[in-house]
Order: C-alpha cells, then sequence, then structure tokens
C-alpha cells in the first residue's frame, strides 16, 4: 500500500531543488545559495533523499511539542493567577505584575494567548475613527499642564465612589499630580492647584474643560455673561493663562491618562487592599513615580519653565473673594449670615461702599475696604437659603445616596 504524507510550501521547494540537482540541471552550490542555505547543509538534505525518499525532507520535529514550549506547572500557575489575583486584569498589566511579583519569566504575548484560551481576553473591535486635527505637544516641561477630573468607583465598593482630579504635562505625558477628591468642587481645585504650584511653581497655562468652576457658562445662544469663576480669578492674580478646551478630544492627552488609571490605578488599589480615600492618597506618589518611569517621554527642549511662587502669594490667591455692597448699617450678607464692619466714627462715607470678602481654605474671613481690612462681627444667621451646586457634583451625590440606600 502507498504511504502517504503531507509537505508544505516550504517542503515542496526543497523537493523541487532536489530533483534539480539529482537530474544534473544545476549544481548543489546553486541550489543552496537559492535556498538560502550553506553547501553543507544541502549536502544533509540531499543524502536524506537518497536515503528516505521524499519522506525525508520533512522536519523530524513536525507534530511535536515544542522544547521552548511553557511547562505545565508554569502554565497552571499563570491560570491560577489570571483567574484569581489579577483577575479582569488587561494582558499588558497582567504580565507586568507576573515579572515584577510572581517572579515568572515569560513573553507578553504568552500571557495573552493563555487569557484567550481561558476565554479572559478578547480582542476589542475596533471603533470608527473620528478625523481630529493633531495639536503638536508643547516644547518645554511646564508649557501646557492638562487638568481634568474623573468621578469613578476607585475603590470598587471598599469606600464611596469619589472622584480623581489629574495633571499631566503636555510635553512630556508625565503625571504631576493626583488626588482623590469628594467632587470636582472650587475647594478641591484650590487644594490641588496650591499643592501642585507648592511642589512644581507656577506653569505657564492650565488646560481644563468648560466645567463651571473654571468657565462663567450661560446656555443662551449669542450670550456670554462677563466675568471670572474664583478658579479663574485666582489662576489670573498669579499670571497663569487658563484655556478651557471645546472637546474632550482637545485635551485628549489627559483624557488617556484616565483610561489607564481606571484600568492601573483600580488593581494596584485592590492588590494593595486599598479602602479608604486617605490610604488612596499617600499611595499615589509612588504610583506616579512609576507610571512616569513607563509612559513619560523627554520633553523637546530640557528648560523646565515652572515659575517660582511663594506661599504667601498662593495663599493670598486661592481663597473665596466676594464682593459686597455695605448697607446703610455697614452689614453685608454673606454665605448664610450677617456680617457688620465695626468703625470708632459713625462710618457715614462708608455706606453703600464696596467692600470684597476673603475667606481662605481654613474658613477664616477677611473684610477688606479700600484695600484696607475692616475688624467686623457676626450677627446672626441667615434662613437657609439654596447653594448653587455643578452638574458633576449633584451627579456624585445622586449616586452616593443610592448606593447608600441599596445598602
Amino acid at each position: 500500500m502507498e504511504k502517504k504524507f503531507n509537505m508544505t510550501e516550504k517542503d515542496l521547494s526543497l523537493y523541487n531543488m532536489v530533483l534539480q540537482v539529482t537530474e544534473k540541471r544545476i549544481s548543489q552550490m546553486k541550489a543552496s545559495e537559492l535556498l538560502g542555505i550553506s553547501d553543507r547543509q544541502f549536502r544533509r538534505v540531499l543524502k536524506c533523499y537518497r536515503d528516505h525518499g521524499p519522506e525525508g525532507l520533512i522536519s523530524k520535529k513536525r507534530g511535536k511539542p515544542s522544547n521552548s514550549r511553557l511547562k505545565g506547572e508554569i502554565k497552571n500557575k499563570i491560570i491560577e493567577k489570571l483567574h484569581t489575583t489579577y483577575r479582569e486584569c488587561g494582558p499588558t498589566f497582567a504580565w507586568e505584575k507576573l515579572l515584577k511579583i510572581e517572579k515568572i519569566q515569560v513573553s507578553l504575548e504568552t500571557v495573552r494567548k493563555i487569557m484567550i484560551e481561558e476565554g479572559l481576553w478578547e480582542s476589542r473591535k475596533r471603533k470608527r475613527l473620528k478625523l481630529h486635527q493633531r495639536r503638536n505637544r508643547r516644547s518645554h516641561e511646564g508649557e501646557l499642564i492638562q487638568v481634568d477630573g474623573s468621578p469613578h468607583a476607585w475603590f470598587e465598593g471598599r469606600a464611596p465612589k469619589c472622584c480623581l482630579l489629574g495633571y499631566i504635562d503636555d510635553a512630556t505625558s508625565k503625571i504631576k499630580h493626583l488626588k482623590f477628591v469628594a467632587s470636582e468642587s472650587v475647594r478641591s481645585y484650590f487644594e490641588t492647584l496650591s499643592e501642585y504650584m507648592n511642589r512644581h511653581g507656577k506653569p505657564m497655562a492650565y488646560y481644563t474643560d468648560r466645567l463651571s468652576v473654571f468657565r462663567v457658562n450661560n446656555d443662551k445662544e449669542g450670550y456670554r455673561k462677563p466675568g471670572l469663576t474664583q478658579v479663574g480669578r485666582a489662576l489670573k492674580e498669579l499670571d497663569v493663562d487658563l484655556i478651557c478646551a471645546n472637546s474632550p478630544q482637545a485635551k485628549g492627552r489627559v483624557e488617556r491618562l484616565f483610561n489607564t488609571l481606571q484600568d492601573r490605578l483600580v488593581k494596584e488599589l485592590r492588590l494593595r487592599g486599598i479602602s479608604s480615600i486617605e490610604e488612596g492618597n499617600q499611595y499615589l506618589s509612588e504610583y506616579i513615580r512609576e507610571h512616569n518611569d513607563s509612559f513619560g517621554i523627554k520633553a523637546e527642549k530640557p528648560e523646565d519653565v515652572h515659575r517660582v511662587v511663594s506661599q504667601e502669594e498662593i495663599e493670598k490667591a486661592f481663597c473665596y473673594k466676594e464682593e459686597r455692597t455695605l448697607s446703610k448699617n455697614l452689614e453685608i450678607s454673606y454665605d448664610g449670615r450677617i456680617l457688620q464692619v465695626q468703625t470708632k466714627d459713625p462710618g457715614y462715607g462708608m455706606r453703600g461702599g464696596k467692600v470684597i470678602i476673603e475667606e481662605n481654605l481654613k474658613g477664616t474671613i477677611r473684610v477688606v475696604y479700600q484695600e484696607k481690612e475692616m475688624e467686623w462681627k457676626e450677627l446672626l444667621v441667615k434662613d437657609h437659603q439654596g447653594m448653587v451646586k455643578n452638574k458633576k457634583e449633584i451627579l456624585l451625590g445622586n449616586f452616593t445616596s443610592m448606593t447608600g440606600r441599596i445598602a
């Protein structure tokens, strides 16, 4: 009975050359050059053909497991870790942890294939691309800092949902500052901007979205209410430009950063058992260093253009400032309270005058009239008044109350 065997295209090309040599149509040296092998190797191939026929040209390793295959016990350990410790992790992140923590030396593609085999990962479908004009990076570190906040279940139910504020340098893609806060409010941005400038100095500009914390918005078409927000006013006093993007794609660097953080940072918090905002904020400095080592790049120009700023300047700028008009009794209304300016003389000339109320982050209030700080006392507390909140604070509050009722 005639024996059958399968040959690949490579085997057939080799067989064709061997036939031409045996029929003396070409020389052995010419055949070895065409095949890209040495003359000595071709003589071995020719000997196998003469001893065993066409079957001798087929590799003896075909159908046998590779010598470099992953050992069964190592593969089983990887599968166990992927199902337990590193569940819901992507292939790249899981591979990094297997190398760093578990000391398992495997390739990224091996981890990806195992995850696909186990049904833990599937290739993402490519989204239909939208065209956006690409903007070149800034040349210097500190020239433009992209800023945004992301409300998210960062602690996966181990703590209430909160918001992470992030600052990333446009020139280097390095994270400059991160902080967990309750919501995107004026106070949280005052605190994080103060911390940023104490650590790095003043950048040339911040690039943000159109949140009402940064920009005075109005829905009427063709109408723009004049004035500055508290954050906008503070940055203007410090000579820092504030640029509000017209679309998320315009500040794509910080948007992509939060995509990464919602994957990697969440897993890191889980692996360390971190379950509170305080613990999370303590860990963030370590995460920033590791992230910047992996994803940061060098700026086109080496000079850092952050400018020096004093603590006094920072505290003076990052406080609440409101203008009020004095009544005939030298009274002003502020934050649901009635304050009265105290003077030694009757103070008739101050009636109807404008004063500036300054309240710092510690709650200390100053009343300034014509650049002079005035003494004051509180008369009474007004009835409850509604306080204006931004949309993100309302959504976060609704989510917290819903989860509280469910619990």
